[in-house]
C-alpha cells in the first residue's frame, strides 16, 4: 500500500470530516505537525474536537484553527500561551476537559494498547475527579480516566521510510508516538523520506503498522515558541 502522499492536503482527503475528534502531536511549538494543520485549516472541517497537550499560540499551530473556529472543544492540560484561546474559553465560546498532564499521556498511550481505561491517583480530591468512578487499591484512593481512541492522529516524525517507520529527532517526539497509536487513522507529516530498509530496525521508534499516509515537508518553519537569552557577566 503506498503511503507518502504529495501534499498536506492530499494527504488528509476522504479522511478528516466535521465533528470528528483528532489528537495533534506536539509539546507548545515543539514537534507539531506544521503543513497538516494548514491543511486542516484549508480543508473547512467544524465542530472538531482537537486532543493536544496545548493549542499552539496566537496566529500558529493549533491557534489558526481556533482563529478560524473549527475547533468546538478541546482535550488538553496546558492552554497560556494563547490569548484567542483565554478568550474563547472565558466567554463560553469553546468546550475545555483540562487533564493532567501525565493523565492525558496516558489516556493517549492506553488508547492505542486497546486498555478501555485505568486508574489513577493523580486529581484525586480535586474538580479532575468530579463524576468519575472512585475506587480504593492498598488503601488508596485512585480515580478512574477513560482513555482516548481520536478518530484521527496528526503526527510529526523526523524520517520515515516508504513502508511508514518513522524516527522522531530528541524532545520534538513528544506527545507523537502516544498520538499515533491512539488514532484510528494516523498520518504522518516528515522532513526526511527514505527507501524501506535504509533504517536501522534498532533506531526505528514507531513501526510502520501504526501509520498510514505520510506527507513530506523537508523545511518546516519550527517556529520557537518563546526564546529567552541569558546575559553573560562582563559581556
Amino acid at each position: 500500500m503506498k503511503k507518502l502522499h504529495a501534499s498536506a492536503a492530499e494527504a488528509l482527503k476522504g479522511v478528516v470530516a466535521d465533528g470528528q475528534t483528532l489528537a495533534v502531536g506536539g509539546f507548545g511549538l515543539c514537534g507539531i505537525p506544521e503543513a497538516l494543520i494548514d491543511a486542516l485549516k484549508d480543508s473547512g472541517v467544524k465542530d472538531l474536537t482537537v486532543i493536544s497537550n496545548n493549542a499552539g499560540v496566537d496566529g500558529f499551530g493549533l491557534g489558526k484553527l481556533l482563529e478560524t473556529r473549527q475547533i468546538k472543544k478541546m482535550i488538553a492540560s496546558y492552554v497560556g500561551e494563547n490569548k484567542e484561546f483565554e478568550r474563547q474559553y472565558l466567554a463560553g465560546e469553546l468546550e475545555l476537559e483540562f487533564t493532567p498532564q501525565g493523565t492525558l499521556a496516558e489516556k493517549l498511550r492506553a488508547g492505542g494498547a486497546g486498555i478501555p481505561a485505568f486508574f489513577t491517583k493523580t486529581g484525586v480530591g480535586t474538580m479532575v475527579a468530579e463524576g468519575k468512578e472512585l475506587r480504593e487499591f492498598d488503601g488508596e484512593t485512585y480515580v478512574m480516566e477513560r482513555s482516548l481512541v481520536p478518530d484521527v492522529a496528526l503526527v510529526k516524525a523526523w524520517r520515515a521510510d516508504q513502508s511508514g517507520n518513522l524516527q522522531f529527532r530528541l524532545t520534538a517526539r513528544n506527545f507523537n508516538p502516544a498520538a499515533a497509536t491512539a488514532g484510528k487513522i494516523c498520518i504522518v507529516e516528515v522532513e526526511e523520506v527514505v527507501d524501506t530498509g535504509a533504517l536501522d530496525p534498532d533506531q526505528i521508534h514507531l513501526p510502520g503498522i501504526y501509520v498510514h499516509r505520510i506527507v513530506h515537508n523537508p523545511n518546516p518553519e519550527k517556529r520557537i515558541e518563546k526564546r529567552t537569552i541569558t546575559e553573560k557577566q562582563g559581556a
